[in-house]
């Protein structure tokens, strides 16, 4: 049985959000199973994770990626994928390296098919662990909820910053609309800390500009983009042209918008609605949490939001500080929720 998150010692700071991660948000109960999926830079985060469960009681595999493949993964060690199709409960904490999101949505695909109770904790760090993992989760849960169910009467959501951003997406009643407010259910698992609701646009239009971060593997090299922010002009719902001052920004995040058909189509529309996130941080994972909007290019959850497209990449980008109108009800300003 794979158990290797303990061979260092755990840091009590990290307790109280792994706390909230195993029994608030997961729910994990002494009568279950559990898969943990690590690696060597986050083994801190894991060995409390690990700790957490073991007070539950529950049976617990733990599962060191470096120890099972080579970085960046190819693909999900196949031990990994059938100890995970054993389980009610999964987390991924991990750091992602370049190339490896096929490997992710293999584990996803295991997920989504045993509808697992999963949270996704990638790029995870003590920063996080100490700020949105902190979270009251069942006030987020509630916030999250009072705004979903305005969202799904909308039939536009528009939004403005003081960095330039003025977008508008519009809304079909045939596509779904997901709370992941970090309590995590069986019907969709969710990033850890969460703190969103989101679905797939039916069409959107305008300038969205990106002053606080962009995802994936371009998030660590970047960081927070606010002395050099991208603008993304959008039209049909499609990338139609991109600026910034930072020229190896714009030819990376070019580059990745370019990888197949759809990888410059808006995928995800989402607002943010973990209120414990007050700054960016450079760190998508919990940067995307910000009470405010963020969009993403690419794959739209189409398993889970209706959708009638796919891509191989996903791509978040965040802004700050945003007023969000609900058809003519104003719910933001300046970063503040009003409902």
């Amino acid at each position: 049985m794979p158990d290797r998150a303990h061979a260092i010692e755990i840091d009590p700071e990290l307790q109280p959000g792994a706390r909230n991660a195993i029994r608030d948000c997961l729910r994990l109960k002494p009568a279950e199973r559990i898969t943990i999926i690590t690696d060597e830079a986050t083994r801190d985060i894991a060995a409390a994770l690990q700790a957490e469960v073991e007070e539950v009681g529950a049976e617990h595999s733990v599962f060191l990626l470096e120890e099972y493949a080579e970085r960046p993964l190819i693909d999900m060690p196949q031990i990994i994928l059938e100890d995970l199709a054993r389980s009610q409960v999964s987390i991924f904490c991990a750091q992602t390296q370049r190339g490896e999101l096929r490997s992710r949505m293999q584990m996803s695909a295991i997920v989504n098919k045993n509808r697992i109770r999963h949270g996704h904790m990638v790029n995870i760090n003590r920063e996080i662990m100490l700020e949105g993992m902190r979270a009251d989760f069942l006030a987020i849960d509630a916030l999250s909820q009072r705004l979903i169910e305005r969202a799904r009467m909308a039939k536009r959501i528009k939004c403005t910053t003081p960095a330039g951003t003025d977008y508008e997406a519009e809304f079909s009643p045939e596509l779904k609309w997901l709370k992941t407010s970090g309590i995590i259910t069986p019907d969709k698992w969710g990033n850890l800390p969460g703190g969103e609701i989101f679905t797939s646009p039916a069409d959107s239009r305008g300038i969205f500009v990106v002053d606080g971060v962009v995802g994936d593997y371009l998030c660590q090299k970047y960081g927070d983009l606010q002395a050099t922010p991208l603008k993304i002009v959008v039209e049909k719902n499609r990338i139609r042209d991109l600026q910034c001052e930072n020229q190896e920004l714009l030819e990376e995040f070019g580059a990745y918008i370019s990888t197949d058909e759809n990888s410059n189509r808006v995928g995800e529309f989402a607002v943010g609605t973990n209120t414990a996130c007050t700054h960016v941080i450079g760190n998508i994972l919990q940067d995307e949490k910000i009470p405010g909007i963020h969009i993403a290019f690419g794959h739209p959850y189409a398993e889970h939001t209706g959708q009638n497209w796919v891509s191989k990449t996903h791509i978040d980008c965040v802004g700050r500080d945003f007023d969000i109108w609900f058809d003519e009800e104003k719910v933001m300003e300046r970063g503040k929720f009003l409902v």
